[in-house]
């Protein structure tokens, strides 16, 4: 699997060849630096570390900073592992670009932390339609209602959707497609939204269940 992090710059749109606007999401991916490889016979498994925006080395702990040393590598903000059928094609130190990740027409996953919300109501978090606004309705419009059961159960069930903390969750947009790759800039543009605010980091893959 193919993999690049990268900052959300924000949304726009192009216009392709039938003069129709593609609402896009541009991202700005990598450079990102390879920084430890796992092999199946040493590790257990197939998979390349992967280092994103170099940091200065007082910014961070000396374990931290001892571990990007050996790799011969600045210390840098982000680094996260990516599971790979063929280690051996990758090299300590190698610069992956978002060319050598994602191509014009094809699809991408992307993986972020959503925008947060805070304390919700039900009716934001959930989508609940909310109680009547007459018939002598006083101040609960927007109430959750009974959450409770009969004598049998005599409990509330886990899982009963209440208002609570919203966003600030991994979540993961699949099949997104590619409509521009800039790879001077480093900038790829997929159609659609992709999760997060402006500025935050993002991971950027190959599509693991691609359609068409």
């Amino acid at each position: 699997m193919k993999a690049i992090l990268g900052e959300k710059l924000g949304m726009t749109q192009v216009f392709d060849g039938d003069a129709r606007a593609i609402p896009v999401t541009v991202i700005k991916a990598g450079p990102c630096r390879v920084v430890q490889i796992k092999r199946p016979d040493t590790d257990g498994y197939g998979a390349i570390q992967i280092a994103y925006r170099e940091i200065p080395e007082r910014r961070t702990t000396r374990p931290v900073a001892g571990h990007y040393r050996r790799a011969g590598l600045t210390p840098h903000r982000h680094l996260v592992e990516i599971r790979v059928d063929d280690p051996d094609s990758y090299q300590v130190g190698q610069e992956i670009s978002v060319a050598d990740v994602l191509a014009v027409g094809t699809r991408a996953d992307v993986a972020g932390v959503t925008k947060g919300k805070g304390f919700s109501g039900v009716m934001k978090r959930h989508n609940f339609a909310g109680q009547g606004a007459s018939h002598g309705a006083h101040r609960v419009h927007r109430a959750p209602g009974s959450i409770g059961a009969c004598a049998t159960p005599a409990r509330v069930f886990k899982g009963m959707k209440m208002a609570g903390h919203m966003g600030g969750e991994r979540q993961t947009v699949l099949n997104l497609e590619v409509v521009e790759v800039d790879a001077d800039r480093g900038l790829v543009m997929l159609r659609g939204a992709v999760p997060g605010n402006k500025g935050s980091v993002v991971l950027v893959r190959e599509a693991v269940k691609s359609r068409g």
